[in-house]
């Protein structure tokens, strides 16, 4: 597996495991019988290391001959304005590239403001050792506070690491479970699944499709949800509504929404979790020589650039996701500044729906 990064500049970085060369720090826990974190600590003069567990680590790196990366030890030595911003994904999916560009330049900004130093890395979901690697970033020193974006934030087992650790972290669009153990930004996500249900539904449409994100992400079912309360509100049940699983890229949005238009009967409209799918769906659409929103209505969840530049323009809800970003930057540098002891809070920040052309009245 390979782990990635991407500093302010926007230079990438890497490493694989089993890699030949001299012993690494993964070389020395192994050996010591203890996880990556602990062996950084140990290394870094850190507290919450058991006498047994420091004992082990020292005759293992003694064994080993293992000596300590400088870059890593430099990296250390800047640490206080030094945080890091934590992407996860399957290395082998399309990216949602313009939810995680969004996310760095808002970061980057309040980053700038505040004095501190961003990078950007991206975690292998996948990766059975992807907590362990997060982790280190503090516990090695690299990291002073981090700012996790979905999946990672609401990963509850990972909260609960950071917080026994004592790192500072600030969660972006988080679980409501890892909201009570750590701070957040973001907004209400099931109240824009309503309000988008709700507009589709005063045009008059009964028969809806639904694209669903990654399984686990819970913004994104949250979304989901509010949909489906609004139906509930308007006397219609789960029939109402046909859903498929994508994975937010503009390729599951083709592939999917070809299934759903192929359907009988087919929906009239159909709400997509982000506006990559939404696009892909319309692409479809237009594949298929179907006129939107004459023959089928189309809304997203986002509100990407290029919803407001295709044809016909997207409908969908404008999440602040450069706001959010940049707020959760600007309590992390809080954190930093004040110390790590504060209660957690979560703050909302506020969404609106963006009305274009792309729902209408149905036809059919």
């Amino acid at each position: 597996m390979t782990t990635v990064s991407k500093n302010r500049n926007g230079a990438a970085r890497g490493g694989a495991a089993g890699k030949a060369g001299p012993p690494t720090i993964d070389d020395v826990a192994a050996l010591a019988g203890v996880g990556r974190a602990t062996v950084s600590r140990v290394l870094n003069d850190q507290a919450n290391v058991s006498a047994r567990s420091r004992d082990r680590v020292l005759e293992a790196v003694a064994a080993l001959d293992y000596r300590v990366n400088p870059q890593a030890r430099s990296l250390a030595s800047r640490s206080g304005n030094a945080v890091a911003l934590l992407h996860a994904l399957a290395l082998n999916s399309d990216p949602n590239s313009y939810y995680n560009s969004a996310l760095e330049l808002g970061a980057l900004r309040a980053a700038s403001t505040a004095g501190l130093d961003l990078s950007t890395y991206y975690f292998d979901v996948e990766d059975p050792r992807c907590t362990d690697k997060i982790l280190d970033l503090f516990a090695s020193g690299q990291a002073a506070g981090l700012v996790l974006t979905p999946p990672l934030s609401d990963d509850v087992a990972l909260a609960a690491r950071l917080v026994e650790l004592g790192c500072p972290a600030v969660c972006v669009s988080p679980s409501d479970a890892v909201r009570e153990m750590l701070a957040g930004v973001g907004f209400d996500e099931e109240d824009a699944g309503y309000a988008v249900a709700a507009h589709v539904l005063a045009q008059g449409h009964r028969r809806f499709g639904f694209l669903l994100g990654i399984e686990g992400h819970l913004a994104a079912e949250k979304r989901f949800a509010g949909f489906r309360r609004a139906l509930a509100a308007h006397g219609l049940d789960g029939d109402a509504v046909t859903t498929l699983r994508g994975d937010f890229s503009f390729r599951s949005g083709v592939e999917l929404g070809e299934a759903l238009l192929l359907a009988a009967p087919r929906p009239t409209a159909i709400v997509c979790a982000n506006d990559d799918m939404a696009v892909g769906l319309l692409f479809a659409a237009h594949r298929m020589h179907l006129s939107v929103p004459r023959d089928i209505s189309i809304a997203g969840f986002d509100d990407a650039p290029i919803s407001a530049h295709i044809w016909p323009p997207l409908t969908t809800i404008h999440q602040p996701i450069r706001r959010i970003a940049g707020r959760a930057v600007e309590r992390l540098a809080e954190m930093l500044a004040r110390g790590n002891g504060a209660a957690p809070e979560f703050e909302m920040i506020d969404y609106h729906l963006v009305v274009r052309d792309s729902v209408d009245q149905p036809t059919g």
